[in-house]
């Protein structure tokens, strides 16, 4: 491949496609979705044919009409359908697939399914089990965290019983926020204020833990309560080569669940992402993790940084890093995998292309927030410059009521913050879906807030816009 002139900014090099032989013949995407399509586009990119699982309620999704073939894996249910082991490596065996992406969710940090996968001759794309062991629980990713520097907020190792938690507890200081050892999503946290709620929150979250994760293990640290969620992007390859990719602001959220993302952060300063990438570089490269991974820290109101956890596999919120990189990250990630050295410069030299915006589209009640499955009537995306939607629905598709109710991520990209902010407000009011109901409406109440406007917001700051009296 002949060099690409030098006046082209580095950001926009990356992403000048690599014409070698595809680095799998067939992949098989054991998700559904809009990560399923995404996924799917990359490989189609690549030259790779693709597989598509599918329960018997999404016979008629889009990423069963696109893939081509697909394998019917199971009833409705999440469990015996997407989380079903051993029908997802038959479906592999059965159409020749030499590997599986897993998306996110479902079984993505499942590292007994990598290893499964390995075992059965089928490259699974991601870490390996050993580095998605290593960071993917929580407990292990705090002890490589505190080996390599990263600074912690005060914490615990795992909890053996309430007693244990309240001494625990004492030595932190109140408030405290219980966690699941091997989970996230906001499942198995519980916020601790009281001494005398200590034993109940600790049963909870345990119950939480083993329904969630089939993991018992529950640790404690000590709560922000105003905190700052900023993420950061890596990108490892099999042969030494790390890639820190800038950060995501990720404070706007509901229940621990993210609703708009945006990179980078409006309140980091370059030292302040060069010390902390520094620092995430060396820790992954020890401990030999490959693949992409997402190293998540919160920021307390004096902008100090703490980690929280890794997440060892590729993000919802991946898209706003992609358009202010100019990365296809999902086609690096199966490189990755397939062994491929990658020729990418140095991250420590390169600067952002403008400000991306994501937010994510849910079929859902915008006021009380219930899941609002059911038949799309009208479905019309918004477009134009620098607008891209991500999504696996049509008119006429059912959502069903089995699953996570994502219907599609817009995103805003544009020169500055502001001018994305823009496009997305115009984007966001150009978004028609008929039938069900949206939270697009929150969307527009949030970029219409003073505190989200100045880059201000914490993860308090939906709570406090929803508590305010309606008019």
């Amino acid at each position: 491949m002949s060099a690409p002139p030098a006046s082209v900014p580095p950001s926009i090099r990356w992403a000048v496609p690599n014409p070698s032989t595809p680095p799998f013949s067939k992949v098989l995407i054991a998700n559904r979705g809009e990560i399923a399509l995404r996924v799917m586009r990359a490989c189609h990119e690549l030259g790779i044919a693709t597989v598509a699982v599918h329960s018997e309620a999404d016979a008629r999704a889009l990423h069963v009409r696109f893939a081509d073939e697909a394998v019917c894996i199971g009833p409705s249910r999440a469990a015996r359908s997407y989380l079903h082991i051993p029908a997802i490596i038959s479906a592999a065996e059965i159409t020749g697939a030499d590997a599986i992406h897993p998306g996110y969710g479902f079984l993505s940090e499942n590292a007994e399914f990598a290893r499964l996968c390995n075992q059965c001759g089928v490259t699974f794309i991601g870490p390996s089990p050993q580095a998605m062991q290593a960071w993917g629980d929580k407990v292990k990713a705090r002890a490589n965290a505190k080996r390599f520097g990263l600074p912690l907020l005060p914490g615990s190792d795992v909890l053996v019983d309430a007693k244990h938690a309240i001494e625990e507890a004492r030595r932190i200081g109140l408030p405290v926020i219980m966690k699941a050892s091997g989970g996230g999503g906001g499942r198995g946290m519980r916020v601790v204020r009281t001494e005398a709620d200590i034993a109940t929150s600790f049963a909870q979250a345990t119950r939480e833990a083993v329904a969630g994760f089939n993991n018992p293990d529950v640790f404690m640290e000590k709560f922000v309560e105003r905190p700052k969620h900023i993420e950061f992007q890596v990108l490892a390859d099999q042969h030494g080569g790390v890639w820190t990719l800038g950060e995501r602001e990720c404070s706007l959220q509901r229940r621990h669940q993210k609703v708009i993302e945006e990179a980078p952060s409006p309140v980091m300063t370059p030292e302040l992402r060069q010390e902390i990438s520094a620092v995430i570089r060396r820790a992954v490269k020890e401990t030999g993790y490959t693949s992409l991974g997402t190293l998540e820290f919160i920021m307390d109101e004096d902008r100090r940084l703490y980690f929280l956890e890794m997440n060892t596999r590729v993000q919802v919120e991946h898209p706003v890093t992609e358009m202010v990189t100019g990365l296809d990250l999902v086609s690096l990630q199966i490189r990755v995998a397939a062994g491929e050295k990658l020729d990418l410069p140095d991250t420590r030299t390169w600067s952002f292309r403008g400000h991306a915006i994501e937010c994510r589209i849910n079929a859902e009640d915008p006021h009380t927030f219930a899941p609002w499955p059911g038949l799309i009537t009208e479905y019309f995306p918004p477009g134009g410059t620098g607008v891209r939607v991500d999504s696996g629905v049509y008119g006429g598709w059912t959502v069903p009521p089995h699953y996570d109710s994502l219907l599609a991520k817009v995103i805003a990209h544009a020169p500055t913050r502001e001018q994305a902010m823009v496009r997305m407000q115009r984007a966001l009011g150009e978004f028609i879906v008929g039938g069900i109901r949206t939270n697009i409406p929150l969307h527009k109440t949030l970029l219409e807030d003073d505190e989200v406007r100045r880059g201000a917001m914490s993860t308090r700051t939906i709570e406090r816009i929803l508590a305010k009296p309606k008019p």
